[in-house]
């Protein structure tokens, strides 16, 4: 088995790096007829969803397969080469079995637990299935990644640990009200109606939203969610369709809006939000700028607390001396003195020399003027001071906005929105950091350990059997010759008798070949046990392409089961 997978996902690389290397429906078609086409590469499939990435392929060189994988990669998300790479991980044979049994059990999710995985692995099989790119092993491998998952969540509590991108979605947006209360009654709008959107409008109708609106390109999948909503058992939420166009005039009714559609550009702008919020906060619908503290500036010309009148025609005084009869310290005279310099006042200095008689006169004039200041307005200081900022009351959010798309299908920019609370696989990404794991993560995690040694087992005895049917029907033919030249010595044997001789010989060659290939069997299922393969063909002298020929129709046998069952 050379089982190698290269991606990405929301572990290794930021949701903006995710978002653009997101693949459409297209790209994964040629994503995979181009992965077959690489040298390294017998078998494809893509594992595509909101928060993850990943190419899986059955390789014959290991080097040469992740240097191709990730070039492919690159070439059809968009995203150069250099920059992708230090986002990639890599896993290979065992651990590669590892990490798709962990994905399809929630635990390598977003939202430890979540069970949406099972439908996109399925998914991801059904579309390798009809390329014709899964083969023995990645069929073997997917089929039984989905009975993996449906092991841990049958026999442990790991929907406890948590639920799907939805609902987890919707508690951001609810801000810490329980979710049904603040859901019961609204009016709620979808967009998209694919897998993921599907989801969106089951969970909000199961909350209890009094209305559900599908906005899809295609009005016939729209509809039928629509039915599908509204003939449900649980629920008694009044569900319609609309087309995409009408979504700017349904976002001006709705409370709560979810999008998840595969375009590759924005389906709302900020700026048809905006509209559809104008005037339901009571306030315009305008971008708000983060609050920031005005910088400090000096007072303007009118402003200045010194009557510069009275000391325009002062020379030679102290700066200290302005100081202590202001009532304020000598940085902020200075301070005030740079506001002077900057030419929003000015303070002519005449150089003329005066008797001591009219320097004490002078002085005595000074001091009188900035006393008479200082005692008008106050100290200097407290009058300079920045006033506080207080900044406008909030109003409550009027639209709550969850986008779980990739690429994203909301502007970012909505989240300064006054009246739009807005969240999106960034936020979700940042929140589910601290979530808590259950208790039954750990059992999770041991059943996928029994059940990647169990697969490699299987895969490594299955590698054998090829070799063990190309033994058997080499016997079969040695007793079919020997039977036929029995035949030319004793040509007077009746029918009886040579089926006794016949049946006789089979028996032999059938017990003298039980136990070694038996035993052989159990040795390649363990740890390096794939070169007992080759050293039976070596052994019994058999024709490699007989070999390639049992496997090339075991294949092609099993391939066919799996498309039907598809």
């Amino acid at each position: 088995m050379s089982l190698l997978v290269v991606g990405l996902s929301h572990r290794s690389a930021p949701v903006s790096v995710l978002e653009r290397a997101a693949l459409s429906a297209d790209a994964q078609v040629k994503l995979l007829q181009d992965t077959l086409a690489a040298e390294p590469a017998a078998e494809g499939a893509v594992l595509a969803t909101c928060n993850r990435i990943e190419l899986y392929a059955d390789v014959d060189k290991f080097h040469a397969g992740v240097a191709e994988l990730s070039t492919l990669l690159a070439l059809h998300s968009g995203v150069g080469l250099e920059e992708l790479t230090p986002h990639l991980y890599v896993h290979y044979e065992d651990r590669a079995v590892h990490h798709l049994f962990s994905v399809a059990c929630g635990l390598d999710s977003m939202v430890v637990g979540e069970g949406q995985i099972l439908g996109q692995i399925k998914d991801a099989l059904a579309t390798a299935q009809e390329l014709h790119t899964a083969g023995r092993l990645l069929n073997d491998l997917f089929q039984q990644a989905l009975r993996v998952g449906k092991r841990a969540h049958s026999e442990t509590g790991i929907d406890r640990a948590g639920q799907s991108l939805v609902t987890f979605g919707l508690e951001q947006l609810s801000a810490g009200q329980a979710v049904e209360a603040w859901a019961k009654g609204k009016k709620a709008l979808v967009i998209g109606a694919g897998s993921m959107s599907s989801l969106a409008a089951a969970t909000l109708a199961r909350v209890g939203v009094g209305e559900i609106v599908i906005a899809n390109r295609t009005p016939d999948r729209a509809e039928r969610l629509a039915e599908i909503l509204t003939g449900g058992d649980d629920t008694d939420v009044l569900a319609r369709a609309v087309p995409m166009e009408s979504v700017p005039v349904e976002l001006t009714r709705a409370d709560i809006a979810v999008s998840c559609t595969g375009a590759t550009g924005l389906v709302l702008t900020a700026e048809t939000v905006a509209a559809a919020v104008e005037g339901r906060t009571g306030t315009p619908a305008a971008l708000r700028e983060t609050p920031q503290a005005p910088a400090a500036h000096l007072a303007p010309a009118d402003a200045c607390p010194l009557d510069l009148s009275a000391v325009q025609g002062a020379t030679g005084f102290s700066v200290m001396g302005e100081a202590a009869v202001a009532g304020m310290d000598a940085a902020t005279l200075e301070q005030h003195a740079a506001w002077v310099d900057k030419g929003t006042g000015t303070v002519p200095r005449r150089d003329v020399r005066r008797t001591p008689g009219e320097d004490a006169e002078a002085d005595a004039d000074l001091i009188a003027a900035l006393a008479a200041a200082a005692a008008t307005v106050g100290r200097i200081p407290e009058r300079r001071r920045p006033e506080p900022v207080a900044e406008a009351p909030r109003p409550a959010p009027v639209l709550a906005l969850l986008d779980l798309a990739m690429p994203r299908d909301i502007d970012a920019a909505v989240h300064r929105l006054l009246g739009v609370r807005f969240v999106d696989l960034e936020t979700l990404a940042e929140a589910s950091a601290d979530a808590p794991m259950a208790a039954d993560v750990d059992q999770v995690r041991r059943i996928v350990s029994d059940e990647v040694a169990a697969f490699g087992a299987a895969q490594r005895a299955a590698h054998i059997t090829p070799t063990v049917v190309a033994l058997r029907a080499m016997a079969a033919d040695v007793v079919a010759n020997e039977i036929a030249r029995l035949e030319g010595r004793l040509p007077d044997l009746d029918d009886k008798q040579r089926g006794e001789i016949t049946q006789t010989v089979r028996r032999v060659v059938d017990k003298l070949l039980h136990a070694p290939t038996v035993r052989v069997k159990q040795l390649a299922a363990e740890p390096g046990g794939a070169g007992y393969a080759d050293a039976l063909r070596t052994l019994f002298d058999l024709d490699p392409e007989t070999v390639a020929a049992v496997s090339r129709a075991e294949n092609n046998t099993e391939n066919a089961k799996n498309r039907g069952r598809a």
